[in-house]
């Protein structure tokens, strides 16, 4: 076995497990809250070691300072603590799902911002995907989503998946000349800055022995070590084949949320999470490009 192969799946995993303390953040530390200190502490631990290569990068820092702040809005402070807010109001079942959604909304921005060739897998695996969405979020009943709306924390999570798809899409289209670890730095420190008032308007629960275990997870393995393995991952493996091994996301941590959180899986999270996850396999395999028929030559 490829030991570079445990790159991806470890990543995985972290994710995984931080959606389950999403959930057990609800009622022990506010949103803002978490959102904020699990960036704060991961500056406070990465800094000694990254202020040297940061001031000796700064050049090129200075230069794409614009892009590294938006690529630290998107992938950092909208993806990755708006999931907090979503946890109040959907399940991790349900947040698992959604997140699935990551590899087809990349692949589609990258379609039309990139240059991709769409392919009869990718406009497939679309249609399958949202209907298998879409049918977790309505809890089996689709029709109804006309008339009731979906859920707050399904919205919340689609909205986070999009801005983490705009992340990865930017990433690639830039391609900021930095190494990965003082990349990954400065957007934690964009994160900080950006989340800051937010916290500083918000409720607080304040630091207690419940709640830190859970920004210690949040910090260390969601905010520093998964983002680090994934990016070496696709160093190694290469994007498209680290990207496998997120869709295998919504079933660990329907795992995990059994385990943990005595959460059960209904009828239509199987139904729709095996749609989604048939869409996703779908538009990876078959490459054929999309050809339009010429109805007209003059």
């Amino acid at each position: 076995m490829n030991k570079h192969l445990l790159l991806p799946i470890l990543a995985v995993l972290f994710w995984a497990g931080n959606t389950i303390v999403n959930k057990l953040a609800v009622g022990v530390i506010f949103p803002a809250e978490i959102g904020f200190y699990r960036w704060l502490f991961a500056a406070i631990v990465l800094t000694p070691f990254m202020c040297k290569p940061c001031i000796t990068a700064w050049p090129i820092i200075k230069a794409h300072l614009g892009k590294i702040f938006i690529l630290g809005l998107f992938g950092m402070a909208i993806f990755q603590s708006l999931a907090y807010f979503a946890a109040v109001k959907t399940s991790a079942n349900n947040m698992g799902i959604v997140l699935s959604l990551m590899p087809m909304m990349s692949l589609c921005l990258a379609i039309m911002a990139l240059g991709q060739r769409l392919t009869w897998g990718a406009l497939l695996g679309a249609a399958f995907s949202f209907v298998g969405v879409l049918y977790v979020v309505s809890a089996g009943n689709i029709s109804q989503l006309s008339s009731q709306g979906m859920n707050v924390g399904d919205s919340m999570m689609l909205v986070a998946v999009f801005a983490y798809a705009c992340y990865s899409t930017l990433l690639k289209k830039w391609q900021i000349p930095l190494a990965a670890m003082p990349l990954l730095y400065l957007q934690v420190v964009v994160a900080v800055v950006v989340l800051f008032p937010l916290f500083y308007v918000s409720p607080k629960a304040g630091l207690t022995a419940e709640n830190l275990p859970l920004i210690a997870y949040a910090c260390v393995f969601a905010s520093i070590a998964a983002p680090l393995a994934w990016m070496t991952g696709i160093k190694h493996l290469g994007p498209s084949r680290t990207s496998i091994f997120f869709n295998a996301m919504p079933v660990i941590t329907a795992v995990i949320a059994a385990i943990v959180l005595g959460e059960s899986l209904a009828m239509y999270h199987i139904v729709g999470g095996g749609l989604t996850l048939f869409g996703v396999l779908l538009s990876e395999q078959v490459k054929q490009p999309v050809t339009w028929p010429v109805l007209y030559k003059a």
